[in-house]
């Protein structure tokens, strides 16, 4: 894939890793033109540090489903943005959870921080749970759909659209399912999680073989793979990464995709 010599939108994968975080990965978490962030991990801030971007900057939070490694860093992303990066709560957050987020977000906040988030939560927050919309101020908007992962934890996927028809498959934390496989032949690219080995008998994850089986039956898009159980490419620790079709790219920490004003794809490894 050929850089284009300027783009419209970008996509930082800020980290790729399932969340036991495998040697050289962090918890997956990805960044829509510097300004969206698809979940919450608990080392967001971090990651949003190692991107140079500032935590004022966020203008929208969706939430893929309630597991710790999607949402627990919620809380120091409102500390920081209170004490540090927006103090006079000029930029408030746009927050996408599904019912009940409000409360359960905000129980975070108060077991982790009592006391010292409680009106971040109301002035520094702007609440939404549409299921579908225009994310203002940006670029974008979603449609939320359910998928296939621990039930308890309310799972969906996001179908993500930039005002130039480009459309980003993320299908959060799920294995094969029919919201994923009805909105893939739109899809540009799907960001499709891989959190267990082969070996491992769940219908809650995809595995390599069943990521080989989904860009099989969608030749068209861009596979691009994230929630990797596997430890970073050249470490030695832990999982090996899987050996999948050149087809399928399985993504590193800081690696990030640019959509060219031709609609080209280009991306970025940072290997």
């Amino acid at each position: 894939m050929m850089p284009s010599s300027r783009f419209v939108a970008r996509i930082d994968f800020l980290g790729t890793g399932n969340a036991f975080s495998p040697t050289g990965r962090m918890h997956a978490l990805a960044l829509l033109d510097g300004i969206v962030l698809v979940d919450a991990p608990p080392t967001a801030l971090v990651q949003l540090r190692q991107a140079r971007v500032s935590p004022a900057d966020i203008k929208h939070l969706l939430i893929t489903h309630w597991h710790a490694d999607h949402t627990f860093g919620f809380p120091f992303i409102l500390l920081e943005r209170k004490y540090i990066s927006d103090p006079e709560s000029e930029n408030a957050l746009g927050v996408h959870p599904r019912p009940d987020g409000r409360e359960l977000l905000g129980g975070l906040c108060r077991t982790g921080f009592p006391g010292s988030l409680d009106d971040a939560l109301d002035s520094g927050v702007d609440w939404s749970q549409s299921e579908s919309g225009i994310l203002p101020g940006t670029d974008w908007s979603f449609e939320r759909f359910p998928v296939s992962h621990t039930p308890e934890t309310d799972p969906h996927g996001y179908e993500l659209v930039h005002t130039s028809g480009f459309r980003l498959l993320h299908c959060g934390d799920s294995g094969p399912c029919e919201g994923i496989e009805q909105r893939a032949p739109n899809a540009d690219v799907v960001l499709l999680e891989m959190g267990i080995p082969d070996f491992v008998d769940s219908p809650n994850h995809h595995t390599p073989s069943d990521a080989i089986a989904f860009v099989q039956r969608h030749p068209h898009a861009l596979v691009l793979v994230t929630h990797n159980f596997a430890s970073a490419t050249g470490v030695e620790a832990g999982f090996r990464i899987p050996d999948l079709p050149e087809s399928i790219i399985q993504l590193e920490d800081g690696d990030y995709l640019s959509i060219g004003d031709d609609g080209k794809l280009s991306l970025q490894r940072n290997l």
